[in-house]
C-alpha cells in the first residue's frame, strides 16, 4: 500500500492530458468516461478518439481489443483511477495477452470524480503502479512531474516491449467540460473510417 491522497506536489489534470497528446502521430485513443474523455477531447478532438461514455472499468480492456487488432500503430487508453479499479482485473489480461503497442495512462487523482468526489482505494493508499508491476506489465511509469509527462508523452508514441501502464499523479479539482459527441454509432463509424474500414 501507498500512502493516503494528499493533494501537494500534484499536477494539473488537462495540461497534462494535452501534454501527452501532443504530437501524437498516428496513435489511436480510447478514454474513458467523464474526466479522461472532457481532457482528451479539450486537448483537440481527433478521428482516432474512441470516446467511451459508458461500461466503467471497460476502457482498458477497449485499447486491448483495438490494440491487438492494430499492432503496428500505438494505442493509448486514458482513464481514471475509479474505473481502472472497477475493471482492476483486466491489468492482468493485458499483461497475458502482452501487446507492445498499449498503453494504459491512469490520471489519479485519489477519488471518484464523477460520482460527487468520494475518496477512491487509490485515495486511501492502495498504489495502482505497483499493483500493474505485480499484475506482470512490464514497463509502468509513476508520473509526478513534467519531466514525468514528457518521459511519458515520448513513451506513449512508441510501440515498446510490451504494455505499459502510466500512472499520472493528479490534483483532486473541478475542471470545466468539454464534451464530445455522445452518439455511440457515429463514433465507432468515425474510427471504423479512420481505419479504412467500411461503415
Amino acid at each position: 500500500m501507498g500512502t493516503p491522497f494528499n493533494s501537494a506536489g500534484r499536477l494539473e489534470r488537462r495540461s497534462a492530458v494535452a501534454a501527452l497528446l501532443a504530437s501524437r502521430g498516428d496513435m489511436l485513443v480510447v478514454t474513458g468516461l467523464g474526466s479522461p474523455t472532457y481532457d482528451t477531447f479539450a486537448a483537440g478532438d481527433h478521428d482516432g478518439n474512441f470516446y467511451l461514455w459508458g461500461a466503467m472499468g471497460g476502457a482498458a480492456l477497449t485499447g486491448l481489443g483495438l490494440a491487438l487488432a492494430q499492432p503496428n500503430r500505438p494505442v493509448t487508453v486514458i482513464t481514471g483511477d475509479g474505473e481502472q479499479l472497477m475493471g482492476i482485473g483486466g491489468l492482468a489480461t493485458i499483461a497475458v495477452r502482452a501487446p507492445k503497442n498499449l498503453s494504459i495512462v491512469v490520471l489519479d487523482n485519489g477519488h471518484y470524480g464523477e460520482t460527487g468526489g468520494q475518496l477512491s482505494h487509490s485515495g486511501a493508499g492502495v498504489d495502482l503502479a505497483k499493483v500493474a508491476t505485480a499484475m506482470g506489465i512490464p514497463e509502468v511509469l509513476d508520473v509526478t512531474d513534467a519531466a514525468g509527462v514528457d518521459q511519458a508523452a515520448q513513451a506513449i508514441r512508441t510501440i515498446g516491449e510490451g504494455p505499459r501502464v502510466v500512472i499520472v499523479r493528479i490534483r483532486n479539482e473541478e475542471t470545466p467540460r468539454a464534451l464530445p459527441s455522445r452518439d455511440g454509432v457515429w463514433l465507432k463509424l468515425r474510427m471504423r473510417a479512420h481505419l479504412g474500414m467500411s461503415a
